[in-house]
């Protein structure tokens, strides 16, 4: 091998995405592409760069799926949190929410949809959103002349689409024929220029930030197959669904709702994929869709639940927007100061005397009552941020034992680590106090692995780091249950999603692909602590967490990561589906 390539991946681990068994050996890259990948060492090989990677994982770069980055993707180059946990692809315009169609005029309608679903503020979109596009092959060519450090698909977002089609009777009303002809034929332009699906929701927890249904919520299984029509006429694109019951709404519509998505993957041919988590008020209902979505898998039917590998809900600190004694006079008088100089009249006994004493003020938010009364499932993550902590460490249980109320042992965890320490309050997923459940769900033949949520959440979470995760919690940490095998765990991260989406140049470590890698030291892996930062357009706050241990990241070939250090190439373009 004569030739000079440009980068040598040199006697690491490979896991090659395809769920097969690891082997050692090395990976050739030329011109953003995989040029070889090799059991052992490529003999002759020479290259420009040569990456090191003895002892520690390669990996195909991870593909996420579910992210909310549809504002933040027209003003940021970086992406993150995402960037931070080895993703190189994601897709947006998840849960029927995005900003694209749009009339001119009608900006804040969009915006006020995302910040109520997302919780992304209102504020930063509208200060870091030029809307310079109508329609949404104009967004998509918007996104089309910026640089990223990861690539960008996106789907067309059905409350954007009835929101320009229907003006103000999008939010209950039902569609004419005209309305539902002109929907079919945006949504059909969108798939022509290159969105990768059309999403829609349909739950009742997703409102827009005035407290309105989400145009679409309420929307019949006609107007949902106009949409789903276009895919298969077209023979291209995703259907994304948020269905009925994922918020935790006693429902008796298990069956009829994935009856109906089943029928649509049967008639159009094309892949539909579902939310599924596990509820409050139906523990096993989730088991109910899986056994279904198995036996339409079995039928050759295209659907696929798409679940989390994580307890979702808000965390609790002091950097967050809410926690224990956020509504209190008294703290209320300090929680505007920096972190450090509100821990060190936080420590104070009598500081500490007053918030205790002070009652609670009402708060208008629909978590209120969990953040101030929720002790029974209260759960602290401490500082190495433990993401199955076990009931007996509720703060009801934990108090009980050690003869403390409640609010005083929340009030001093809040305080550890220099105060950022995090209390979890689990919305999903962890009503058993163990993440067994989930492990059924991400181990089922039919689920593919998602709901990351990267970009959204701002104030209450930090959703990104499910790649991190999964390699320390579910394939090195797990104590309480059974862990994910490192193969599996990969393929759930890489060519399972990439496969989805059609995005098939991606997702393996093979000849031909993209080369899109990451080079990962994965005995000092580590998600770290999420912190509250303010860089959003108009000063906007979001939780970060970042991750340690990303040794190398490679976007087409270039790196984008170093030791866990952004390198400020920008190779990541927006994807779009065939033309």
């Amino acid at each position: 091998m004569g030739a000079e390539h440009d980068l040598l991946i040199r006697g690491g681990t490979i896991v090659d995405g395809t769920g097969g068994a690891p082997f050692v050996g090395d990976v050739l890259v030329h011109d953003g592409r995989i040029i070889e990948v090799s059991k052992g060492a490529i003999e002759g090989a020479s290259a420009r760069e040569t990456i090191e990677a003895s002892g520690k994982l390669v990996t195909p770069g991870f593909v996420d799926v579910h992210t909310h980055y549809d504002g933040q993707a027209t003003w940021d180059e970086e992406l993150a949190p995402s960037c931070w946990h080895g993703v190189t692809t994601i897709v947006m315009g998840n849960c029927g929410v995005g900003f694209a169609p749009v009339v001119p005029g009608q900006e804040q309608t969009l915006i006020e949809q995302m910040e109520g679903v997302e919780d992304i503020p209102g504020t930063a979109l509208a200060e870091g959103i030029d809307f310079r596009w109508e329609s949404f092959p104009e967004y998509l060519d918007a996104l089309d002349e910026r640089r990223f450090m990861l690539d960008v698909g996106t789907q067309v977002p059905h409350a954007a689409v009835r929101a320009y089609v229907m003006g103000e009777r999008s939010m209950d009303a039902e569609p004419t024929d005209e309305d539902l002809t002109q929907i079919a034929a945006i949504v059909r332009e969108g798939i022509e220029a290159g969105a990768l699906g059309v999403s829609t929701s349909r739950i009742l927890a997703h409102r827009t930030s005035a407290g309105e249904e989400v145009p679409g919520t309420f929307a019949g299984e006609h107007e949902l197959e106009t949409m789903a029509r276009v895919l298969g006429d077209l023979n291209q694109g995703v259907f994304e669904v948020v269905p009925r019951g994922m918020d935790g709404e006693v429902s008796e519509t298990s069956h009829a709702e994935i009856d109906w998505m089943g029928r649509i993957a049967k008639e159009t041919g094309r892949p539909v994929t579902f939310s599924l988590v596990q509820t409050h008020s139906e523990l096993d209902r989730f088991k109910i869709m899986l056994e279904r979505a198995r036996a339409l898998r079995a039928e050759g039917i295209p659907i696929f639940p798409q679940v989390a590998n994580r307890a979702t809900g808000i965390l609790m600190g002091l950097q967050t927007d809410q926690h224990t004694f956020s509504t209190r006079a008294s703290y209320r008088e300090i929680a505007d100061l920096p972190l450090a100089e509100r821990v060190a009249r936080l420590r104070d006994p009598e500081m500490k005397r007053r918030i205790l004493a002070d009652p609670i003020e009402p708060y208008d938010h629909p978590l209120s009552a969990m953040v101030h009364q929720g002790y029974a499932n209260l759960l602290p993550l401490g500082e190495e941020f433990d993401m199955e902590p076990a009931a007996e460490d509720t703060i009801e249980q934990r108090a009980a034992r050690e003869g403390r109320d409640p609010e005083e042992l929340v009030y001093d965890l809040l305080l550890e680590a220099d105060g950022r320490a995090f209390l979890l309050f689990p919305f999903t997923n962890y009503f058993r106090f163990s993440l067994d459940d989930v492990h059924e769900m991400l181990t089922d033949s039919s689920s593919v692995w998602g709901l990351g949520d990267g970009g959204a959440h701002c104030g209450v979470a930090c959703d990104a780091g499910g790649p991190t995760l999964m390699l320390t919690h579910w394939v090195r940490d797990r104590k309480r249950g059974p862990k994910i095998a490192l193969e599996e765990a990969v393929r759930m991260m890489t060519s399972d999603p990439a496969n989805l989406y059609g995005l098939g140049d991606r997702g393996r470590l093979e000849a031909g692909l993209r080369a899109d890698v990451n080079v990962i030291d994965h005995e000092q892996l580590k998600i770290e602590l999420p912190e509250m930062i303010f860089d959003l357009p108009a000063g906007g706050r979001r939780i970060m967490q970042k991750a340690r241990g990303y040794h190398r990241v490679l976007v087409a070939g270039e790196v984008t990561i170093r030791d866990d250090e952004a390198t400020g190439a920008r190779p990541g373009r927006l994807v779009r589906g065939s033309r």
